[in-house]
């Protein structure tokens, strides 16, 4: 069983004292987004879990526990978003110095192949140009030359609670528009670039369920839960079943998602998992480390 940590909010960011409680006490309990009255109890033993994929903001609060989660022999790697947007798309992230600097850290920790960079989602704006995303990729690219092997990429998905979010900022003067309002081939020039900057600084470059859209250009579908990086770098073999419950573009492995909708608090205008900020805050508020539950 493969764990995701998770798609639906930041766990290492504002719950990493409730996952390592929930390691130590081998189990945890999952609330169903869709039915709040069916709670699923997952084995988090490490007979149980084969593997474990973090997505992260900011990994620092799972620091002290690493070793734990080393010494008990589960296997991971990280996920870690890093893309330099203005406040008014990214309120509560990371500044770029402290994301780099823990990106950094963590490889030097854990691994070079246990730390992916992920550059997405790519909006476009008149603040986040196509020349914007090519100036910031090269500059993170440069940076972590040495320190990870992947790099992920994908194009916003207009879900309707994010289309609703960026009407808003429109109203305050941010507006956002598709790539393929792009003049000419700047859409393919950045992709292109992208490719060029990763391959400078040894590190392969991949998508996120963005078939055939990016391929046509030479980036390679990627997966997150990604069963052939497993086994390459950790000799390990995991589920080859798709993951039905994620989009039909998406390669991923099957995983089990221990996290909940509605959690974060970074903010993001972009994110597919927040459909209320206010209740983000309440439901952290709520969170206590010692339950089962993150909520």
């Amino acid at each position: 069983m493969i764990i995701s940590a998770s798609r639906r909010t930041d766990i290492p960011a504002f719950y990493s004292k409730w996952f390592i409680n929930r390691i130590a006490a081998g189990f945890c309990e999952v609330v169903n987004p869709f039915n709040k009255n069916q709670i699923s109890n997952i084995s988090l033993l490490p007979e149980d879990v084969d593997f474990i994929v973090f997505w992260t903001r900011n990994p620092k609060p799972m620091f002290p526990y690493l070793k734990e989660l080393d010494e008990q022999g589960f296997q991971y790697y990280f996920h870690f978003t890093i893309l330099d947007y203005p406040r008014s798309i990214e309120a509560n992230t990371p500044g770029l110095p402290a994301s780099i600097d823990a990106f950094k850290r963590l490889s030097d920790i854990a691994a070079p192949e246990r730390v992916i960079w992920r550059y997405d989602p790519i909006l476009f704006s008149k603040e986040t140009s196509a020349q914007f995303h090519m100036d910031t990729f090269q500059k993170i690219a440069e940076e972590f030359r040495g320190y990870t092997i992947r790099a992920v990429i994908s194009i916003v998905d207009m879900y309707r609670k994010v289309v609703k979010r960026l009407d808003e900022l429109k109203k305050q003067g941010v507006e956002f528009y598709d790539h393929t309002w792009l003049e000419g081939n700047q859409f393919e020039e950045m992709i292109k670039s992208f490719i060029e900057i990763a391959s400078n600084n040894g590190i392969e470059i991949t998508s996120c369920a963005e078939i055939p859209e990016l391929e046509q250009f030479g980036v390679k579908a990627g997966k997150c839960v990604d069963r052939d990086y497993i086994k390459k770098h950790f000799n390990i073999d995991v589920s080859a079943k798709k993951d039905f419950y994620q989009r039909e573009a998406c390669g991923c492995a099957q995983s089990r998602d221990i996290g909940m909708y509605n959690t974060c608090q970074f903010g993001c205008q972009y994110c597919y998992a927040t459909n209320s900020f206010d209740k983000s805050k309440i439901n952290f508020q709520n969170h206590d480390p010692n339950s089962t539950c993150i909520v």
